[in-house]
């Protein structure tokens, strides 16, 4: 089963959105450029497979217990330095997965460092029948 990946409100929409017509348009830098291949690749992988070896998808409870929906994380990259990390959850129906956040691996994940990962909203279900 494919998932439809949505974009979090609205930090994810405008920021995946933002991203998306810079490069089309060739005004985006060259880190931008970088983000939004890796960003772009992650995002196949996850609609396809959540659980995709390469993305080490693992839930992550603080921000589970925070935004009230199991929060999960997955890699866009590894073994770099500031490694970037996209957190998701399922819905919001069932055959869509939400991209609610996009940051760099937090350095000290023991010690509260999540609750400083900037999450956005779930964008309401919209029923097409």
């Amino acid at each position: 089963m494919a998932f439809m990946i949505r974009m979090g409100i609205p930090e994810m929409e405008k920021l995946w959105n933002q991203l998306r017509e810079n490069y089309k348009s060739g005004a985006i830098s060259k880190n931008d450029a970088a983000l939004y291949k890796k960003w772009g690749k992650a995002l196949k992988l996850l609609s396809k497979n959540p659980r995709h070896p390469s993305l080490h998808s693992h839930d992550i409870e603080q921000l589970t217990a925070r935004y009230g929906l199991r929060v999960w994380q997955s890699y866009l990259e590894n073994k770099t330095s500031g490694a970037m990390r996209m957190f998701w959850v399922y819905g919001p129906d069932k055959q869509s997965i939400t991209v609610i956040g996009l940051e760099p691996h937090p350095e000290d994940s023991k010690n509260g460092a999540y609750n400083h990962i900037n999450l956005s909203d779930m964008p309401e279900f919209q029923n097409i029948y």
